[in-house]
């Protein structure tokens, strides 16, 4: 039973931080060199823009949903001596909470609420947006990497141990 149960999670999980790595992926890759040549201004009111609509959309279910699923993971690897490959699945929770949501909560989020000051502020955005774009992408460039790794460990762990 245990063993189906994990199969299903970790599947899901996969799904998940794939789907999730490729939308850090795209700001990454695009998303946010395109913002940045609109401008300071314009590019502050783009990305408050999409910081509002993201919050109201099924990205957020996905980002809870696949932290939720990742943290299950990791705890019942940890906990439990008899699950084959436990380490695999306890790396692959480890690196998807830290590096996706972790870092998400801690660095991302901040920077996206100052943007969301300085977009209030008239002259503010020509100020932080440079500031803005060279931190937020680079953090978001490791919440990227974090979940094609932990996409990684799950598929290593479905071909050698489900």
């Amino acid at each position: 039973m245990i063993d189906s149960t994990i199969s299903v999670i970790v599947s899901l999980a996969s799904i998940s931080a794939g789907l999730m790595a490729g939308v850090y992926f795209a700001f990454s890759g695009f998303v946010m060199r395109s913002l940045d040549r609109l401008g300071a201004k314009p590019a502050t009111d783009a990305m408050n823009a999409i910081n509002v609509v993201i919050l109201r959309s099924w990205v957020l279910v996905l980002f809870f949903g696949s932290t939720l699923l990742f943290a299950m993971l990791g705890v019942m690897a940890f906990f439990n001596a008899g699950i084959q490959g436990r380490w695999i699945l306890f790396a692959a929770g480890l690196v998807y909470i830290v590096g996706m949501f972790f870092c998400t909560m801690f660095f991302n989020v901040p920077l996206n609420n100052q943007l969301a000051q300085a977009g209030d502020d008239g002259n503010e955005p020509l100020k932080f947006w440079p500031i803005y774009f060279k931190q937020w992408t680079r953090w978001n460039h490791l919440r990227s990497v974090s979940s094609l790794i932990a996409l990684i460990l799950c598929l290593l762990y479905l071909q050698s141990y489900a």
